[in-house]
């Protein structure tokens, strides 16, 4: 497992306390994965699900956690395989028929709302905004980098 350094715990606390909307130095579990992609990280929402130990929507809402029961989560998630941008640009390139470097927004959209975890259509919109050529098409290998540098 990975250890935090002590400015990283002090860096995480101070997130974490921006999330505590209550001020008792907790934040509901809804806003877990927020807190950890707001740290850098990129859980997906099972993943969060699955460290929260599958809670019901009920308790999504109303449950609450303190800053020393979220670090081993974010230990955990730290722990998580991530995808490299090779991984991505690779997945990305299934789709490109022409073989130059660019797949049609149009399909980028669809992949992005119906395979693995589907996004919304303002989330799609919002990662498509300015990707896209004259031609409705996306160079994926930009895409790719413009999503991991953000």
């Amino acid at each position: 497992m990975t250890e935090f350094s002590a400015d990283q715990i002090e860096d995480f606390k101070e997130a974490f306390g921006l999330f505590d909307r209550v001020g008792d130095g907790k934040v509901a579990y809804n806003q877990i994965a927020d807190i950890m992609r707001a740290l850098g990280q990129n859980p997906t929402n099972k993943d969060v699900k699955t460290i929260l130990g599958n809670p019901s929507t009920d308790d999504m809402a109303n449950k609450r956690i303190d800053f020393d029961t979220f670090m081993p989560m974010m230990k955990t998630v730290d722990a998580l395989q991530k995808g490299t941008y090779d991984d991505y640009v690779e997945g990305l390139r299934v789709f490109d028929k022409e073989g130059n470097g660019k797949v049609m927004g149009t399909e980028l959209r669809i992949v992005l709302s119906t395979l693995g975890e589907r996004m919304s259509e303002p989330e799609v919109d919002s990662l498509m905004q300015g990707q896209e050529d004259e031609n409705g098409s996306v160079n994926y290998e930009s895409f790719v980098k413009n999503i991991l540098s953000v």
